[in-house]
């Protein structure tokens, strides 16, 4: 009887592919669930809920191909599918600067624990963006990162976003001994802070990216409560990548897997409004005669994909500077912090 009713739904949304196909119009209604979608029953409702496609946002930055795949349908359809999508969630329309504007002022900053450093970072790390910061090793990378996953759960008029952090550890080099100490100094419960910090350990780079989709389910699980996630650290992003493609050869692949990467965290950011920090190495230039030797590794997919990117360098009497490299908002500067038990601080 199951798998009739099954049967059933699945040759009825085939036929209503079949109309959308060959152009006729599906009637207009209003959108507000999956299944309100055209063409879309049940049973792809349920493939694309599955996929983590479970709502009209998610629908509407998604590429045909990537539906076409998971519901078994036609490419045409997925873009009808898509563009109603785009419609409902007013995705993808045009809107005044000032209105643009606007809609800027509810994006969320995270203190860094530096006022120098905020400052220069336009008042913190953004939400909805991806920031990168790079350096040599020992210049504070890991340093920064422990402390926003403490800042992090400040409530906004302290710095914070009064929410949830996921680190995604790809070194070994998550330490709970000095979030504790952050927390401590800072005059917080440390068992709190530790409590919402969601730890996972990759060992490769294609366990990387699936801890980003098993990221996604536990922004989802908290989105509802009084801690939903709001910041998502990758430290450090490139480890992987680096170490299994090795060569010329490779580096096409590799490009192509990071930019997949690259995506689904920018998908995170936007579509969950949360900060997306992450951690990269550098590698020497022997052509550099003059300068700075070093630059981060990843190539043009990285360094067009990253919103804001950040170079650490150490400084004399153990202090450290940051350098802004590139901000589509920011000018290029410095500023000068130190590394303390409370973490980042002037």
């Amino acid at each position: 009887m199951v798998m009739a009713r099954k049967k059933k739904d699945a040759v009825k949304e085939l036929e209503e592919f079949e109309e959308l196909e060959v152009g006729e119009s599906a009637p207009k209604k209003k959108v507000a669930t999956l299944e309100d979608l055209p063409g879309v029953g049940p049973a792809t409702a349920e493939k694309l809920r599955d996929a983590g496609y479970d709502s009209l946002e998610a629908i509407a930055v998604a590429s045909p191909l990537e539906l076409k795949e998971i519901a078994g349908i036609s490419e045409g359809a997925a873009l009808k599918i898509i563009q109603a999508a785009r419609e409902a969630a007013n995705i993808g329309t045009f809107m005044r600067a000032d209105e643009y504007m606007e809609r800027r002022r509810s994006i969320g900053k995270v203190s860094t624990g530096s006022k120098a450093l905020d400052k220069l970072l336009g008042g913190g790390i953004e939400t909805q963006a991806i920031t990168e910061v790079f350096g040599e090793f020992g210049s504070g990378k890991t340093q920064l990162a422990h402390t926003l996953a403490v800042t992090a759960q400040l409530p906004p008029e302290e710095g914070g976003l009064g929410g949830s952090v996921i680190w995604i550890d790809t070194e070994n080099t998550f330490r709970p001994e000095r979030i504790r100490q952050i927390a401590e100094e800072r005059g917080l419960d440390p068992d709190e802070v530790l409590k919402n910090i969601y730890v996972a350990r990759a060992f490769n780079s294609n366990h990387q990216m699936l801890l980003v989709e098993k990221a996604e389910e536990i922004i989802k699980e908290h989105a509802s409560t009084d801690r939903p996630v709001k910041l998502l650290i990758v430290d450090s992003l490139m480890a992987h990548f680096r170490s299994e493609y090795v060569g010329r050869g490779t580096l096409a692949e590799r490009q192509q897997k990071l930019a997949k990467h690259l995506s689904d965290l920018h998908r995170l950011a936007d579509l969950y409004d949360i900060a997306v920090f992450v951690t990269n190495q550098v590698q020497s230039k022997p052509d550099a005669f003059f300068g700075d030797p070093t630059r981060p590794v990843g190539g043009n997919i990285l360094a067009h994909s990253a919103t804001l990117r950040v170079y650490l360098r150490k400084g004399k009497a153990g202090k450290r500077v940051a350098r802004l490299i590139d901000s589509p908002h920011l000018p290029e500067g410095e500023a000068v912090f130190r590394i303390t038990s409370k973490g980042v601080e002037d």
